[in-house]
């Protein structure tokens, strides 16, 4: 943890819950560019790193995920000199963090309006499993070292159909007090309110539990689900992603 404290202020004020994970030494590790005085890190948790400090192109080209977060314009322009056109940027939506904003009600509705084919279930072992054979869920529990790790720290809610995991939504990353939202719905399966379920039903769980749900938008779409589940769109910010 000593190495996460001599980097942390590198960080400050850079409000990203995954950032956090690392820092708080839930998950995730810290690359730094000198052992003992660092000036600059990345810190690199499932799919994403994230770099701060000074800026340095040779640093840059050490990224150790395949999306690319900087911390600053001039971060953009050592990530863009050192990959070049292979890395493609797209934008993500930073939601912001508001204890006090989900109705139940509304989150309640959501749940409800599950159409009757479907089935929502807490994660366990068996959906873990599933989970991990197909690309499109592989991030529900991937992040954790294993099942039983997942659901030592994490949770989820699935939503089944004959048995077969086709939605659903869990903790991404575990921070003090919180966790980050991952939410995907098979493709077969999409636009039959399964995400929204699955969202809704997993916030008042973490709510139950006096956890915040943090989300953090991959798109427009993602950012659409956000808010009709209570959140508020913060604002866009640029990601490089590794072609």
């Amino acid at each position: 943890m000593d190495y996460l404290q001599k980097i942390a202020p590198l960080f400050s004020g850079w409000n990203e819950t995954l950032i956090w994970s690392v820092l708080q030494g839930h998950m995730g590790y810290a690359i730094t560019d000198h052992d003992e005085a660092p000036t600059a890190a990345q810190l690199v948790l499932g799919g994403f790193c994230f770099f701060a400090g000074n800026p340095s192109v040779s640093f840059a080209a050490k990224a150790a995920a395949h999306e690319i977060v900087p911390q600053n314009e001039a971060w953009r322009h050592a990530i863009e000199q050192a990959w070049g056109e292979r890395v493609q940027q797209r934008l993500r939506y930073a939601i912001k963090k508001e204890p006090d904003v989900f109705s139940r009600e509304t989150l309640r509705h959501c749940v409800d309006a599950l159409p009757k084919e479907f089935e929502l279930c807490p994660f366990d072992e068996a959906i873990c499993a599933q989970s991990f054979q197909e690309d499109w869920s592989c991030d529900f529990c991937g992040c954790f070292k294993s099942s039983m790790d997942f659901l030592s720290r994490g949770f989820g809610v699935a939503a089944l159909h004959n048995g077969q995991l086709v939605s659903g939504a869990s903790s991404y990353c575990v921070y003090d007090g919180g966790f980050e939202i991952e939410i995907d719905t098979k493709p077969e399966y999409r636009q039959r309110g399964l995400a929204s379920a699955c969202g809704a039903q997993l916030i008042l769980e973490a709510l139950d539990r006096g956890l915040y749900p943090s989300w953090d938008a991959f798109d427009l779409r993602s950012a659409a689900l956000a808010q009709k589940l209570g959140y508020h769109v913060d604002h866009p910010y640029t990601v490089y992603m590794v072609r």
